[in-house]
């Protein structure tokens, strides 16, 4: 099996000048996909949305059943008024409405609801993929029976099976990889190490919680601090995950932020420790990077109310909402209810959050296995699986220049 549905290269994407991209390729693109635009333009229903670009303003409107692109002026309509650099990162996927929203830098009259409405259709008009409907998304086994999806696995278990679940759901549960006493040591590492840590130190986060008190909630780079967690990142047991799916996976290097060791405490109430409903890529670069592999290693197990992890089963194969829950959706929403020394992991495509802890907090360690560079055979791939999104919806591949990525034109 294969995760990497990366269609786009650092360095090979045109730039896109804002006036021809509203003017000429957004209203081309979403002719050229109507049939596959319509159903969804239908059901998302987005409110007409004013895009403000330096002295011009376009608007996005479907009330003629397809979404369409002319001049005009905002007229009491949401609106959101964009760099032409922020036009740019959009349309060659390099930011998002959230991304712009996290950032600080969205300047916005209305509901980011809205925006993130228009940006499915927008990345549907420019890379082929439909925005997901209700029902479109099913789970089979690898016999073709419906998928169980509270299955958890040991290591020990069927590769075969394990690998068509994270296929299909976007999660895996792993039981039992690691021992208690290896948990505890390293949950003594991380008590010491948070001597080391402090605000503002470019290598830790912290939260305030209701009682007015800071607490260090993530150590990055933990690996540096705890020799226990060092020898982990090289254990057979963490690299029998990293080839599940047979893409290459592998750690970031030795300098960089490879492992983070995070405390869940109860009752936050400043500052970022228990994160909402979000794909790893929803700040933007999804056709660059995914998937990559998120592992969650349980240094205290976790619970409904202990801060377990939530995931929506099967998002990783759906285009939807970067981040935040879109409403109308029917995928299943699951907690990953773990033991002390169970792994977790998940697409970066997996929409998925941090339940905040009420009763018992935890403890827990958080890996990312990237994949490798794309080289020339796998660039070539890449450009065929454009094309044959672009050929499933019956449109030529012959589109404007600042449409289709450098790197799969002919």
């Amino acid at each position: 099996m294969s995760v990497d549905v990366r269609t786009r290269v650092d360095g090979r994407e045109k730039a896109v000048d804002a006036a021809q991209f509203f003017a000429s390729v957004l209203p081309t693109s979403f002719s050229s996909f109507s049939d596959i635009l319509s159903p969804a333009a239908l059901w998302l229903s987005p409110k007409p949305l004013a895009v403000s670009v330096e002295s011009e303003t376009w608007i996005l409107d479907c009330s003629q059943g397809t979404p369409q692109v002319a001049k005009g002026a905002p007229d009491g309509i949401e609106t959101v008024t964009l760099s032409a650099e922020q036009v740019n990162e959009l349309a060659i996927d390099q930011a998002t409405p959230m991304g712009m929203f996290s950032s600080g830098k969205l300047k916005m009259k209305g509901d980011l609801a809205t925006f993130q409405n228009w940006w499915l259709l927008i990345r549907c008009a420019l890379d082929g993929v439909a925005p997901t409907l209700p029902g479109s998304v099913t789970f089979k086994d690898i016999d073709g029976e419906p998928l169980d999806l509270a299955t958890n696995f040991t290591l020990s278990d069927s590769p075969e099976e394990i690998q068509h679940f994270l296929q299909e759901a976007g999660f895996l549960h792993l039981r039992g990889v690691f021992s208690e006493d290896e948990m505890n040591a390293i949950s003594q590492d991380m008590d010491r190490a948070s001597e080391h840590y402090f605000p503002g130190d470019g290598n830790s986060w912290w939260a305030t919680t209701r009682d007015g008190v800071d607490r260090l909630v993530r150590m990055q780079k933990f690996d540096k601090e705890s020799e226990n967690v060092a020898r982990l990142l090289l254990d057979d047991r963490l690299k029998a995950v990293a080839c599940l799916t047979g893409d290459g996976h592998h750690f970031s290097d030795a300098d960089s932020n490879r492992i983070e060791a995070l405390f869940k405490p109860i009752g936050i109430v400043k500052g970022i420790s228990d994160v909402p409903w979000h794909k790893d890529c929803s700040l933007g670069r999804h056709s660059y990077e995914c998937c990559s592999l998120t592992i969650g290693i349980s240094v205290t197990g976790a619970g409904p109310t202990s801060g377990q992890l939530q995931v929506l089963a099967g998002s990783h194969r759906a285009h939807i909402w970067p981040a935040l829950l879109q409403p109308g959706l029917d995928l299943p929403e699951l907690g990953l209810a773990t033991e002390t020394g169970d792994v977790t992991v998940h697409l970066s495509c997996t929409l998925h959050m941090a339940q905040p802890p009420i009763e018992k907090e935890r403890r827990v360690l958080y890996t990312g296995l990237r994949l490798p560079p794309l080289d020339a055979e796998a660039t070539n791939a890449a450009r065929l699986r454009l094309r044959e999104v672009r050929e499933a919806a019956s449109v030529s591949v012959s589109q404007p220049p600042s449409l289709v990525p450098a790197y799969s034109r002919t």
